[in-house]
């Protein structure tokens, strides 16, 4: 059987170069191959941000970029996501086998390999299993807290990290009072009722391009889709995040009037 060499998942942070820790930097440093996805021409300065971290980290490593297949969207979502991650793990196995480094192959990983990224998913599905080694980066949560100084949890309080997709489905989560909310492209936060709920939304955390809103749901909500859509529109792409607090007492479970 033919092993593998060692798959480093190297957490890079959220846009800013800054956010890459000194072990990001000698991982960088050490690998023998690195591995770019190539996610389109709108997504273009995604891979040349990569390409810049590898220059000022000094890597010698040989690199490859691959062009990320896309998902079947007439399929059920579970069905769709898995079968992606199969074909983007079959990618990287042709890929590995073709380039035959002589040392660890990295991924560089935007913003943390363990929180809402399924690079370690996708490295589960090869075989032979490789060796793993992770590398924490800054999450945007991290990043959003700090661009907008507050902190993520109340006093001995608790914080649900969900998607935008469980927003819209099942409302707002019962019992909580602090809801992070990934990976939702359509504003989902216009599901919930506006009253008793403030809003802190970020995009491009950590890059020159960074929009911030924030204040009450009612006020904040639609100022947000406004801005949301003229930076989609003007860059191509968009990753941004939220983070939503209640009033105690205010929000009930599944509540689904528009803001």
């Amino acid at each position: 059987m033919t092993r593998q060499p060692e798959l480093w998942l190297i957490g890079i942070g959220t846009g800013n170069p800054d956010h890459v820790t000194l072990e990001a930097q000698l991982a960088i440093r050490d690998a023998a191959l690195v591995m770019v996805p190539r996610k389109g021409a709108d997504k273009a300065d995604l891979a040349d941000l990569r390409h810049a971290i590898l220059a000022a980290s000094g890597s010698s490593a040989a690199v490859v970029e691959f062009d990320m297949p896309t998902r079947d969207e007439t399929l059920p979502y579970a069905e769709r996501v898995s079968r992606w991650h199969d074909r983007i793990a079959a990618i990287w196995a042709g890929t590995i086998a073709a380039a035959r480094p002589q040392g660890p192959v990295a991924l560089l990983v935007w913003g943390d390999p363990g929180l809402y990224d399924s690079t370690l998913r996708i490295a589960a599905r090869l075989d032979p299993a490789p060796r793993l080694r992770v590398v924490p980066g800054i999450t945007a949560l991290q990043a959003l807290t700090a661009a907008h100084a507050i902190p993520l949890n109340r006093v001995n309080g608790a914080v649900t990290v969900t998607t935008g997709r469980r927003l819209r489905d099942h409302g707002w989560p019962e019992g909580a009072e602090t809801v992070a909310v990934m990976l939702d492209g359509e504003c989902s936060f216009r599901q919930l009722p506006g009253d008793g709920l403030t809003i802190w939304w970020g995009a491009y955390l950590g890059m020159p391009q960074q929009v911030l809103a924030s204040g009450p749901l009612a006020g904040t909500g639609a100022r947000i889709v406004a801005l949301r859509t003229e930076a989609r529109a003007r860059h191509g792409w968009i990753m941004d995040c939220y983070l939503l607090r209640s009033e105690p007492g205010r929000i009930a479970a599944g509540n689904a009037t528009p803001a």
